[in-house]
């Protein structure tokens, strides 16, 4: 008897803590990590480039380093999002170049026309500064949320991509996004041509 005593009280103490009334369990919702977003405040490029524009001081600019770059190629890394915006520049010398390269960030940015939700296009306009391009921001599970390009209509061409290297998951990376857009929209407006 004396044997049993101990796995019989531990049988009764199981027994008794199941029957506990405070078992409301519900299965909890997915989250995601909170997110601290650093300071507005800004810098200005200014590299010997044919373009100058205003970044954030918690970006940084790396000069791309890829097999085909060309001068003026950057990439403007956002570490603590583990994004990047793909900057490139053409010193365009035909009408047949530039509109070649204007349908290229057309066709670039529907090619996630598969997994975007939507695909919104805005025109950018400033013709003081002799500035356009058209802004297309996708949403949706796509590998770049936001493309643009710049252009004066003559020569000179400046296309950006908003990367990131995790998998896309739009509901998770979208306040990252949101934030990141408002310094895209400072880059945009700020941005000039040297010549």
């Amino acid at each position: 008897m004396k044997r049993f005593f101990p796995f019989g009280l531990l049988i009764l103490v199981l027994a008794f803590s199941a029957c506990n009334q405070n078992n409301n369990y519900a299965p909890k919702p997915r989250g995601y990590f909170h997110i601290d977003f650093p300071k507005k405040a800004y810098q200005t490029f200014n590299e010997g480039c044919p373009f100058s524009f205003e970044y954030p001081v918690y970006a940084k600019m790396i000069p791309d380093s890829g097999r085909d770059t060309q001068p003026c190629w950057y990439n403007l890394s956002f570490p603590q999002f583990n994004g990047r915006l793909h900057l490139t520049y053409y010193d365009v010398s035909s009408k047949k170049e530039y509109e070649g390269l204007v349908e290229d960030a057309r066709t670039f940015a529907f090619k996630h026309t598969v997994k975007a939700n939507a695909i919104d296009q805005k025109l950018i306009n400033y013709p003081e500064k002799k500035v356009y391009g058209v802004y297309y921001a996708i949403e949706g599970n796509t590998a770049s949320s936001v493309q643009f390009f710049l252009t004066d209509s003559a020569k000179h061409y400046f296309r950006a991509a908003l990367y990131f290297n995790e998998r896309p998951q739009y509901d998770s990376i979208q306040p990252v996004v949101n934030f990141i857009k408002k310094d895209i929209d400072q880059m945009i407006s700020t941005f000039k041509w040297k010549n």
